[in-house]
């Protein structure tokens, strides 16, 4: 499929999971072909520092105490949004858990001990209205993912995570049952037929594609304005390896055979609910593309001086940092990408 992170799920990526990509880590100017070496080294939304705790989860004890704790603090989320402070320090909104609005909880980790650089600080998510905040306004991941601090990253893409899959799976897919919430917000039980039921993740392959004189295969889905380009995506079909998913939807996507292809990283995207994992690969540029016409607008080879004219000029409008997409393009270009936007 050729699609994006753009929440499609085919194609090139700009947030759907499929497609071509517009996001994702900081480069450094390694020389070279930079489509390979080790992983990327930031991801915008791979970057929580809590301990999650999942042992915890079942320990009501705990949790009851957490809540009446002082230090804790509540992250309200509605439908994937937040309330957070903007500015030269954009920060989330945390209440104590006496401000909290009632609505479903979701236990979210505990900073790390003392030993760990925490102080043991529990942190939860309440799905309900988002309170009117002085100073503060609404905001999603794609505004301020990227922007915030490691742990408030970390605790947003949880949260946000979460309320999205309660929200769509209420109901048992065994016997069509209502389900409750257990285990902390990470577990729906149906009390009908006994099964339990654990949050939904949709692995796409993205994919950073050159050929043997280094150059990077960037494309467009049918769906984009004329200046959006981006590395190739695809979800991983059932009975498939992660590899075998990037040989796959590159084929289907432009007709090309790839080799090499090594794992550079990945980060959750829950836009609504996938997990993408980014790769290098290298094809062969004499073979002819030959774009999917349902996926793929059009496809072409760039070097670094043409991508750097075409953003330049602004025919091609470089994606934001958020994504994996831009951190693998970064990757190959050795450093930000002209024009690049904040977020």
């Amino acid at each position: 499929m050729a699609g994006s992170e753009n929440g499609t799920g085919t194609g090139v990526a700009d947030g759907t999971g499929t497609g071509v990509a517009d996001g994702g880590g900081q480069a450094g100017k390694d020389g070279g072909n930079r489509a390979g070496g080790g992983p990327l080294e930031w991801l915008a939304l791979a970057r929580g520092t809590l301990d999650r705790a999942s042992d915890r989860r079942t320990d009501d004890a705990f949790l009851d105490a957490a809540w009446n704790d002082p230090r804790s603090r509540v992250l309200v989320v509605r439908d994937g949004q937040v309330n957070a402070v903007l500015g030269a320090d954009p920060a989330l909104v945390l209440l104590p858990t006496g401000e909290a609005p009632p609505g479903d909880r979701y236990f979210l980790g505990v900073d790390a001990d003392a030993a760990g650089g925490g102080d043991g600080t529990a942190y939860f998510a309440v799905a309900a209205p988002l309170p009117s905040v002085e100073g503060a306004e609404p905001v999603g991941l794609r505004r301020v993912g990227a922007l915030l601090p490691d742990r408030d990253s970390g605790l947003m893409t949880h949260a946000v995570s979460l309320e999205h899959w309660h929200a769509t799976h209420g109901h048992c897919p065994r016997c069509g049952g209502e389900t409750e919430i257990r285990q902390a917000g990470h577990v729906r039980h149906c009390p009908n037929d006994g099964s339990d039921h654990f949050p939904r993740l949709d692995p796409a392959v993205i994919m950073l594609v050159t050929d043997q004189d280094d150059r990077l295969l960037l494309a467009r889905g049918p769906q984009w304005p004329a200046d959006r380009r981006s590395v190739l995506a695809g979800f991983v079909e059932p009975g498939e390896s992660l590899e075998q998913a990037v040989a796959r939807e590159v084929r289907e996507e432009v007709g090309l055979t790839v080799r090499d292809v090594r794992y550079l990283g990945s980060q959750p995207w829950p836009l609504p609910q996938s997990l993408m994992v980014g790769f290098s690969a290298v094809a062969d540029g004499s073979e002819p593309l030959v774009p999917d016409p349902v996926e793929i607008r059009d496809a072409a080879w760039f070097t670094r001086d043409e991508l750097t004219e075409a953003m330049a000029s602004g025919r091609i409008v470089a994606p934001g940092p958020l994504s994996i997409a831009a951190q693998l393009i970064m990757r190959w270009y050795g450093g930000p990408l002209p024009k690049m936007p904040p977020f």
